[in-house]
């Protein structure tokens, strides 16, 4: 018999909040320490990283998929509040989703770790969180470390934030040092929900929604005003679909069924909804019969930016991967795929990515979970083409690219970047950003900490650019970046050529004074990645007709004259032109054979 929480529970003590942080200050750690706190799991049930139920998220330590947690706790003033913990992803490409997760909440936890204090994500996320009309609540984690300077950080986060920190928690969450002290703040200092009529007509948020192998697609949801029981027809507002509610409940954090969910709760539902493409986060639920009339504001169908080629490389394995990057679509709405073929790498998919880390995600679930062999092309972002007939094209491969005399004008996307970074990191920073085609647009400091602003092309930043800026700031650098829409740019199709044919795989757009060293990095990587043959290849860099770099890999050679012991040098001599004869011949019939961890390797391409 499913517990009647309805019952009981009063608006006011409902808490809805988020934890904001920047990666690994230990967002997903506070969580876990909060739940075994109240009592959500048993110690025996407890695992690290507990709401993050992927391999990855475990090992890399980062958050992918936003997830919620239902805690009971009784305060010290003996009150029973009612928690709805959301622990969103930290990482900039699901900002999104972050966005709709906080316009579920009435305030957040902000944690910034005492030994690193203010980082860029930390910033973006708070100022989200802002947005939202968040009240905040500061926590300084890992205040248990040798390293931690509470009065510090208390400090940067007033001066940087801009939002009194003095009465900050101080809290270790791997210890569970301060861990009561952070749940009476939750419940004293953070507002309940606008109280609401459950008996109105039904107005909720769609926060999440994943797929479940035995449930189909599971939504996770909040309720603005009305009530979701099991039994009633609801209708997204934006797809216009309706479905019967199979299921309703929340997650503590097992799933656990309800009878019915109320105005500011948050739970999951199940209604038969067979594609999580169907459930699109922001999107507003509402009932069948009695709609509400305006939707919730803010929701806006997931974008692409980063698009690349995934090849399989046994071609016997493209069903195969055509049915995994089925069920990830079935897990993953903001994840896009279309078939393509190429002539070096066969058939294959273009996929389309939220970011650089979605794309990585995607190919480590695509290699683990279904056990497939799979190459990369390049990272590369959508152009917009303005043709001369007047016709705008968007431009997914540069493989695509068509005449360049048709083409009046090529557009490119644009970000602007906030970088953190100690001070004595800065003219590497400015160096790296700089040749990045980069705009500075401010420059100031937060004690001795830079915060450097930049407007960039995205395409310069897709390639490499964290790992780049990580290395010139030996990691003490943060980056977080916002979309700032088109701009013209004088940008070439580079193409690379393999024994004189096109490998359109490693084709790239580029902006015109990189171009030429641009091409002699990438011909100098492929000599020394591709194998020598029996014959001479030339690898080129070519800018339409022009050859803009060059390099020839040697050929391997059998030494016909070994058998020829003293003599005439007429006699070696003929040997070697009878065999010099024999290689041109193989120059013209032989196949240059790529192999898979050349393409990879010249895919990571780094300007070192």
């Amino acid at each position: 018999m499913p517990i009647k929480y309805s019952d009981m529970i009063i608006q006011k003590n409902i808490r809805n909040f988020s934890i904001v942080a920047h990666i690994d200050h230990g967002k997903s750690t506070l969580a876990d320490r909060l739940i075994s706190f109240t009592g959500g799991l048993s110690d025996r049930e407890m695992s690290d990283q507990v709401l993050d139920n992927m391999d990855i998220e475990k090992e890399r330590g980062i958050t992918i998929k936003a997830q919620t947690v239902r805690l009971d706790y009784v305060a010290k003033n003996g009150q029973n509040y009612i928690l709805n913990l959301m622990d969103t992803p930290g990482h900039v490409d699901f900002a999104y989703e972050v966005s709709r997760s906080l316009s579920a909440c009435e305030g957040s936890i902000l944690v910034v770790d005492a030994s690193q204090g203010v980082e860029a994500q930390t910033l973006a996320n708070v100022y989200q969180a802002i947005d939202h009309d968040h009240d905040i609540v500061p926590v300084l984690n890992k205040i248990d470390l040798p390293a931690a300077e509470p009065e510090r950080v208390k400090e940067q986060i007033e001066e940087v934030i801009g939002i009194d920190a003095s009465n900050a928690i101080e809290c270790s969450a791997k210890s569970g040092l301060g861990i009561q002290e952070v749940l009476e703040a939750v419940c004293h200092q953070l507002p309940p929900p606008n109280e609401k009529d459950p008996n109105t007509s039904l107005k909720a948020m769609l926060v999440d929604a994943w797929y479940d192998t035995y449930m189909g697609v599971v939504v996770l949801f909040r309720v603005i005003e009305g009530t979701v029981k099991k039994g009633m027809r609801i209708r997204t507002m934006n797809t216009g679909a309706s479905y019967t509610v199979d299921k309703v409940g929340y997650f503590l954090p097992k799933p656990t069924d309800a009878i019915s969910i109320g105005p500011g709760e948050v739970g999951f539902l199940t209604a038969s909804i067979k594609e999580v493409a169907d459930a699109a986060v922001g999107d507003t639920i509402t009932e069948d019969k009695r709609p509400t009339e305006i939707p919730l504001e803010g929701f806006k169908p997931a974008q692409p930016v980063v698009f690349c080629g995934i090849f399989p490389v046994d071609a016997a394995d493209f069903e195969d991967l055509r049915a995994a990057m089925g069920r990830l679509r079935l897990n993953d709405a903001s994840f896009s795929y279309e078939m393509e073929t190429s002539a070096a790498l066969g058939f294959g998919f273009r996929c389309g990515f939220l970011g650089l880390l979605h794309l990585e995600i995607i190919q480590e679930r695509l290699e683990r979970e279904f056990d497939l062999d799979l190459i990369t092309t390049a990272p590369s972002v959508v152009y917009t083409l303005d043709m001369r007939d007047g016709e705008q094209i968007q431009l997914h491969n540069p493989a695509d690219m068509p005449d360049i005399m048709q083409i009046e004008k090529i557009q490119e996307p644009w970000i602007k970047a906030t970088i953190m970074s100690p001070d004595e990191f800065l003219g590497g920073i400015l160096k790296l950003c700089q040749d990045r085609r980069g705009v500075q647009t401010g420059l100031s400091y937060v004690g001795s900490r830079a915060m450097v602003e930049y407007e960039l092309p995205l395409n310069e930043v897709v390639f490499d650019f964290y790992d780049r800026l990580k290395s010139v700031s030996k990691g003490y650098a943060s980056f977080d970046y916002q979309s700032v829409g088109l701009k013209e740019g004088d940008l070439v199709k580079m193409s690379i050529l393999v024994n004189g044919d096109q490998v359109d795989a490693l084709s790239m757009l580029v902006h015109r004074n990189n171009a030429e060293s641009r091409g002699r990095q990438m011909c100098e990587r492929l000599k020394d990645l591709i194998p020598r043959h029996l014959f001479k290849i030339p690898v080129q860099a070519a800018i339409g007709g022009r050859i803009i770099a060059r390099e020839t890999i040697a050929a391997m050679r059998k030494d016909v004259t070994a058998k020829c012991y003293g003599g005439d040098a007429s006699r070696k001599r003929k040997l070697l032109d009878k065999q010099k004869k024999g290689k041109k011949r193989m120059r013209q019939f032989g196949k240059v054979e790529i192999p898979q961890e050349a393409f990879i390797a010249a895919l990571k391409m780094n300007d070192t």
